[in-house]
Parts: structure tokens; C-alpha cells; sequence
């Protein structure tokens, strides 16, 4: 089975490459679920969570406050780093244990959509790392027109990702995604075919 990483800093269009890859066979493995799944009402990671951060960062219901956390964490790096303690080792046993059931179903491809796959995990854990990528000015445009985030608050989500530049040398296929949406298909289908020759190698 070939265990490709999909990763790119935030309002690149790796999310549209995702769903071209899910679309033409590959088994979608969605990081930002499964951090969804370890942080729900009840589960250890979000008590410790509330323990680390106060009880404010949960919502009445039990759910976890994202947008309240999120201002507190990216303007305290060592609450930053706390938090990713918290979360990330209980994702990444999770990720393995789905990656493990599609092994042993016999999938051939199960690609990981993991935008923080050089700040918070091991690219080396993977066969092949493809990296969706715009240029800077592109993607604060477009992360400006779609989430509504105060200019000041979207800066931060860019500034807290390493810059794409020190990614492009390390990914082993790099899709540009500088044009249209039919030159991004048309760019991620020739990235697709190179990985399904590696799975028929």
C-alpha cells in the first residue's frame, strides 16, 4: 500500500486536491477529522485540554471552543506548543490504527490530508509527500474572501505555518496552484498518475 502525505499551507487548494485524489480511487485519511474525533464531549484530550487552558474554552453544550482557543494559542507559543502535546500524539495513534484497517482491507492508496505534516509530524513516515502551493499574496487573498476572519487573526494562521518555500525542498511531488481551478485538475492528475505508478511498481 502506498502511504502518501497531502499537505500545504493554509488556502493553497490542497483541500480541492484532496477531493480530486478521494474522486479518482485514493482512501482519504482527513487530519483535521480525526482532531475533531480526539477533541469531542467526553474524551480524555479535551479534559486535559480544560485542565491546561480553564473550563472557558468549552462551550455549554461540552464542545470544545475553537475560535476562543485558537486566541489563546496563537499569542502564547508555549500554549501553543502545549496544546499540540495535548493533541497531537492521540491523533497520530488514531491516523495509524485507520491507516492499519485500510492495509488490512487491501487498499492500495490511502493518502493523509495533514496540513501541519512538517510543524507537528514526520514526513519521513510517509512514502511520498505531495505538496499543494500558491504564492503568499494568492492565498491571503483568498483566506481574506472566504473565512471572514479579522485581517489581524487570519495573519496569525498564516505566520504560525513554516513557509511553504522550506516545504517545496523537502515534498516529493509539488502541485502549483497559481491559475485556474482547471489547471490545478490538470496539474494534480499528473501527480496522480506518477503516484499510481508507484503503487503498480
Amino acid at each position: 500500500m502506498l502511504n502518501v502525505a497531502l499537505t500545504g499551507n493554509i488556502a493553497s487548494g490542497k483541500s480541492t486536491v484532496a477531493a480530486l485524489f478521494e474522486r479518482w480511487g485514493a482512501s482519504l485519511i482527513d487530519v483535521d477529522q480525526l482532531v475533531r474525533e480526539v477533541q469531542a464531549p467526553g474524551t480524555p484530550v479535551l479534559l486535559a485540554i480544560a485542565r491546561r487552558f480553564g473550563t472557558n474554552v468549552i462551550r455549554p453544550d461540552g464542545s470544545l471552543d475553537r475560535a476562543h482557543l485558537r486566541s489563546v494559542v496563537f499569542s502564547d507559543p508555549q500554549a501553543l506548543a502545549d496544546l499540540n502535546r495535548l493533541v497531537h500524539p492521540a491523533v497520530l495513534k488514531l491516523r495509524e490504527a485507520r491507516v492499519a484497517a485500510l492495509r488490512e482491507s487491501g487498499v492500495r492508496m490511502v493518502v493523509t490530508d495533514i496540513p501541519l505534516l512538517y510543524e507537528a509530524a514526520d514526513p519521513d513516515a510517509f512514502d511520498a509527500v505531495v505538496l499543494v502551493d500558491a504564492p503568499a499574496e494568492l492565498r491571503r487573498q483568498r483566506l481574506f474572501e472566504r473565512s471572514g476572519l479579522p485581517p489581524h487573526e487570519a495573519e496569525r494562521l498564516i505566520a504560525a505555518q513554516m513557509p511553504s518555500e522550506l516545504k517545496r525542498e523537502r515534498a516529493t511531488f509539488v502541485i502549483d496552484n497559481d491559475r485556474d481551478v482547471a489547471t490545478l485538475e490538470a496539474r494534480a492528475r499528473e501527480v496522480w498518475h506518477a503516484l499510481e505508478t508507484r503503487v503498480r511498481a
